[in-house]
């Protein structure tokens, strides 16, 4: 599931080049996502953390409570170590950058296929250490945004109005400016411009 034809195409064509797998299905849009495994079962759902009505993690969150079995790789452009953790604990089994070679997203789809976690070698160290000291710490500020504050950030830097955030994420305006306090006091920014410049900044480093 990914709200981009060209990257959807670019994965399903892939996948579907190995001669033991089969792409049955691809959406747009949450909703459609989730239609879409209620009708298809299928063994591994690929999801994306942008999507056009919602939020990934959402998605997994919904997907888990539908069938608690499901498989689900994350295939984001999103940093691994800030989204990673997140996505493993909303219920999916892997997380891969976009911008990983051909050899390691397929590793990554038949390692999740097998139900088998999957992460980069950089992502599980930090795993083993987070463990060992019961929780790593931040590496960033944005690290301490809770998953709806984190949604809310992203929808900032990609210049998304209020009103159209409470919309696509099935909130009121007067939470979303809430979560916006929340997100401001977290990241020790003193206004909405800084808030604004710093989200904006922060899209354009995850490339």
């Amino acid at each position: 599931m990914d709200d981009h034809p060209l990257v959807r195409a670019g994965l399903a064509s892939l996948i579907a080049a190995e001669p033991d797998l089969e792409v049955c299905g691809e959406a747009e849009t949450l909703r459609e996502g989730l239609r879409l495994v209620r009708e298809l079962t299928p063994d591994l759902t690929i999801v994306d953390l942008s999507l056009e009505d919602g939020n990934g993690l959402e998605l997994i969150k919904r997907l888990k409570v539908h069938d608690a079995e499901i498989r689900i790789l994350v295939c984001s452009v999103h940093e691994e170590a800030l989204f990673a953790e997140r996505a493993i604990s909303a219920g999916a089994l892997g997380y891969i950058n976009k911008h990983k070679g051909i050899d390691e997203v397929i590793a990554a789809v038949r390692q999740t296929l097998a139900g088998r976690i999957y992460l980069s070698a950089d992502m599980q160290q930090r795993f083993v250490e987070g463990f060992a000291q019961k929780r790593a710490p931040a590496q960033s500020p944005v690290e301490l945004l809770t998953d709806r504050e984190l949604q809310v950030f992203i929808l900032i830097g990609e210049g998304v109005s209020n009103a159209r955030m409470a919309e696509r994420l099935h909130l009121s305006v007067k939470t979303i400016e809430t979560h916006r306090e929340k997100i401001k006091r977290k990241l020790q920014l003193s206004s909405a411009a800084e808030l604004v410049r710093y989200a904006v900044q922060w899209q354009l480093e995850q490339g």
